[in-house]
């Protein structure tokens, strides 16, 4: 086995469960209203292709009650539009980058509203100083 060769194969088996189990969490969202905001960002098969781990944009308690229920069907739905030697084991989790990236967006706010209060604070002053000048008739 060239490790180097499966690479490629791999991102391609991970891209296609996406599209599928993307495209399958929309279909039971019709039914299932606990899966109307789940999206799928991404998909990692692991190296023997038993597993695979689903990333998801947001995961609360009840998209991850109705995931675990619908799990085995979201799996006979890969199995049969997917042609692979087995079909691999779903876990659903979290994006971790989707939560890093909130947490930077969240910084970012925070940065820019004390920015913007500091520029109110400085320009405050800057008039009261000039009104000072004007009231002060010294040369």
């Amino acid at each position: 086995m060239h490790p180097g060769r499966d690479y490629p194969r791999a991102l391609r088996v991970n891209e296609v469960l996406r599209q599928v189990i993307g495209e399958e969490l929309e279909r039971l969202a019709d039914a299932d209203e606990r899966l109307r905001l789940v999206t799928v960002t991404s998909v990692e098969v692991s190296g023997d292709l038993r597993t695979a781990t689903v990333f998801l944009a947001t995961m609360g308690e009840e998209s991850a009650t109705a995931l675990e229920e619908r799990r085995s069907q979201i799996q006979r739905a890969v199995g049969r539009q997917v042609r692979m030697k087995r079909t691999p084991r779903l876990q659903f989790t979290a994006d971790p980058a989707v939560r890093e990236g909130e947490r930077v967006e969240e910084i970012l706010r925070r940065l820019g509203a004390e920015r913007a209060a500091r520029t109110e604070r400085t320009e405050r002053a800057s008039y009261t100083e000039r009104a000072e000048h004007l009231e002060d008739p010294r040369p």
